[in-house]
């Protein structure tokens, strides 16, 4: 694990933006009373994560002096469960897996929808024409061969059995792709911006636009339960500080892109762009218990966990931030 004190990175340019109001509230709006926990320690695995770079600036602005990222891996349950960081972006089907396992997560909030690709070899148009065809992932379990697996089984195929699944954990998928050796890969970002950039493949899904993956958040902001019940008022401005940021992305994207560019979280600009512009990074407009609902619903229906929705919903989340944020941020 890589946890590291933040630089300056955002700060400087992210200043500019809150000063002119970045958000609906005003940053002094919730702060009433004292912070009772200055320090908050945040996984940033991707682009997918924007909101959480992107809110540095709110954070110090808010009281936070000891702000640190870790870099983990896209998916990483453990830092957060462990309490290594005490928040993280993490898909809701991860989160959904996570909790029916046992591990120590709150969900808190939806980030944003519609992160990820699947891109098949020209001549397969849908998921069904992927019948006897080989899909790379990753290890046996990763969080790409589960969701194709629920894309699988939502049009009547047996993911076990009508699926050749190439997994090879020297090699990446998508370089297999690249070279032709298997026939579909399903992408995070910044891989589906690179293979549009090179004109690779044909997209059969795409959860920004394509049913049902486009009704649900794909990213949810899990905390440490430990951080969470010690530290309410803390984990309350953490919260708002990122749904504040998720706004600045879906309504200047450009700008956000030059900062993560200038902030060094990624050296691609039109990657960034385009990954801010494609993702509807409208939380206000999206149900983030129903999406956990449905995810387990999915994950159930094809065996990958045992718990009822309600169960994990009673488990591993908690609205009350969110709630009131809606109201105070008059969403």
């Amino acid at each position: 694990m890589r946890l590291k004190q933040t630089r300056r990175r955002l700060l400087t340019t992210l200043s500019m933006a809150s000063a002119a109001g970045l958000a609906r509230a005003p940053l002094s709006q919730a702060a009433e009373v004292g912070l009772d926990m200055t320090t908050v320690r945040c996984q940033t695995p991707g682009l997918c994560a924007a909101p959480v770079y992107v809110a540095e600036a709110l954070l110090r602005a808010d009281g936070f002096t000891d702000i640190r990222y870790d870099d983990t891996e896209i998916g990483a349950i453990a830092p957060v469960a462990h309490g290594d960081v005490d928040f993280a972006p993490i898909y809701a089907s991860q989160s959904v897996r996570a909790i029916d396992a046992g591990e120590r997560v709150t969900l808190l909030a939806g980030m944003m929808v519609g992160c990820f690709e699947l891109f098949a070899k020209e001549g397969i148009g849908s998921i069904a024409e992927l019948k006897g065809k080989s899909i790379g992932v990753q290890t046996a379990g990763s969080l790409s061969q589960q969701l194709v697996t629920l894309m699988a089984a939502q049009v009547g195929l047996d993911p076990a059995n009508d699926i050749h699944w190439i997994t090879d954990p020297k090699v990446k998928p998508i370089e297999l792709f690249v070279q032709g050796k298997i026939d579909a890969f399903l992408g995070f970002p910044p891989a589906p911006q690179d293979l549009h950039a090179r004109q690779i493949g044909n997209v059969i899904v795409n959860s920004a636009v394509d049913r049902p993956w486009s009704q649900y958040f794909c990213c949810m902001l899990a905390g440490n339960p430990d951080y969470v019940r010690a530290h309410p008022i803390a984990t309350k401005r953490v919260l708002r500080a990122i749904l504040k940021a998720t706004d600045l992305c879906a309504t200047e994207p450009a700008r956000v892109a030059r900062q993560l560019v200038d902030g060094k979280f990624t050296p691609h600009y039109d990657y960034a762009l385009q990954t801010l512009s494609d993702n509807p990074y409208k939380w206000t407009e999206y149900d983030a218990e129903d999406t956990i609902r449905w995810y387990a619903l999915r994950l159930h229906e094809v065996g990958l966990i045992k718990s009822s929705p309600q169960k994990i919903i009673a488990d591993g989340t908690d609205w009350r931030f969110l709630n009131e944020l809606k109201r105070e941020l008059k969403a």
